[in-house]
């Protein structure tokens, strides 16, 4: 066990571990607004971008992120892109097993390196709001994985608001675009558009124009699983777009 100061965890007593183990959370989850204001110390909009291939792709530099910090400010935006292509659900859901009870490892491995980044790129500071934008399902469908993609987006919902302290945070989803139409591709679309619908501070949004024209290699693509150039700048801009009215929703009387 790491030693924390002149004592380790497992060498005191039961009450004082508990109180230390909530000094090592408050540590970390300041970056979910619990602590207030310094003088002299802004808070900041905190942006989580995560998910599979399309939002791997997708350069929040071009639209994303001019978008946000013209509503917000530019020293008021932290901007954290943690994104890998082909991965399925169980790399961030951390209690993921499939409708037969089967546990398939590795599961939260690329959550906790997103957590890694988010921890990083606050680095204590306090945070006013959080947004999660998840683009992230194809895998799932792919492998016939859709009958449990609902529950584990959700518990992956839970699961960040838990770990950041937060009962306010406000949700994103690129729902999955019409490049395929077997059953369990729909499934999972009308899982995301469910989940955002339902979640009091959520919003979805539809990919199904951005996969056609000029790709990044020059090649014409029509309903395709990537999207093309001017897809993935449309793409950030409506994740901005959404998350900027649901943060200005909130702060409306």
């Amino acid at each position: 066990m790491r030693k924390l100061g002149p004592f380790s965890l497992l060498q005191t007593p039961s009450s004082l571990r508990t109180a230390c183990r909530l000094g090592l959370l408050f540590s970390f989850f300041t970056l979910g607004g619990i602590r207030a204001e310094a003088p002299g110390e802004t808070s900041t909009h905190l942006f989580i971008l995560s998910g599979q291939s399309n939002m791997a792709r997708m350069d929040p530099h071009l639209t994303f992120v001019p978008a946000v910090q013209a509503a917000f400010g530019a020293d008021r935006v932290t901007v954290v892109h943690a994104a890998w292509g082909g991965q399925p659900i169980r790399r961030w859901y951390k209690q993921w097993t499939s409708s037969s009870g089967e546990k398939i490892a590795p599961t939260g491995d690329l959550y906790d390196k997103m957590m890694s980044q988010v921890k990083q790129a606050v680095a204590n500071r306090p945070v006013e709001t959080v947004t999660f934008v998840w683009m992230q399902g194809e895998r799932d469908a792919l492998r016939r994985h859709a009958d449990v993609y609902e529950d584990s987006l959700r518990g992956l919902i839970q699961q960040l608001a838990d770990d950041l302290g937060r009962t306010d945070l406000h949700l994103v989803i690129g729902r999955l675009s019409d490049s395929a139409r077997y059953k369990d591709w729909r499934m999972v679309q009308a899982a995301q558009m469910r989940v955002a619908d339902e979640h009091p501070k959520g919003a979805w949004i539809n990919t199904d124009d951005l996969n056609s024209g000029i790709d990044g290699k020059g090649e014409e693509i029509h309903d395709n699983l990537h999207f093309s150039v001017e897809g993935y700048k449309v793409l950030g801009q409506r994740f901005a777009d959404a998350a900027i009215q649901l943060i200005t929703n909130q702060a409306a009387p």
